[in-house]
């Protein structure tokens, strides 16, 4: 099955330093990586809803790359360092984002992310068929 990569202009540097693709188009299906909630210039807000915010934003523009929408998406995994903490300031920002029919959805708890900082990093699959 052939494979296609999206990497919308302000992921090119982040996707070349770090070898990945921010997705992947695989048949009908779209496999976005983790995202976390930097702004533009890399920097990690320290307040729970911009980060939120910057990481459902990144999603977004790598869904318009690929011509979808939030729409498209039929399942998301969220990881949180203190999930407790922000889960519902994160699905109420969530839900100006989503909506029905809701993707599936799993929350996990995490020790740590990559990033520095970072409190929650997303992930997502779409489907690229608008009739299903």
């Amino acid at each position: 099955m052939a494979k296609r990569a999206i990497i919308p202009p302000e992921f090119t540097a982040a996707a070349d330093q770090l070898k990945m693709s921010p997705a992947i188009i695989s048949g009908n299906h779209v496999f976005l990586t983790g995202v976390t909630g930097s702004d533009a210039q890399g920097r990690m807000p320290g307040d729970a809803g911009t980060q939120i915010r910057n990481a459902f934003d990144k999603i977004g523009s790598v869904l318009r790359a690929g011509n979808l929408t939030f729409q498209s998406i039929v399942e998301m995994t969220s990881y949180h360092v203190g999930l407790r903490d922000h889960f519902d300031l994160f699905d109420s920002i969530r839900l100006e984002y989503l909506a029905e029919p809701y993707p599936t959805w799993t929350a996990v708890e995490v020790a740590g992310l990559r990033r520095e900082g970072a409190i929650v990093e997303i992930r997502v699959i779409a489907h690229t068929a608008s009739n299903n």
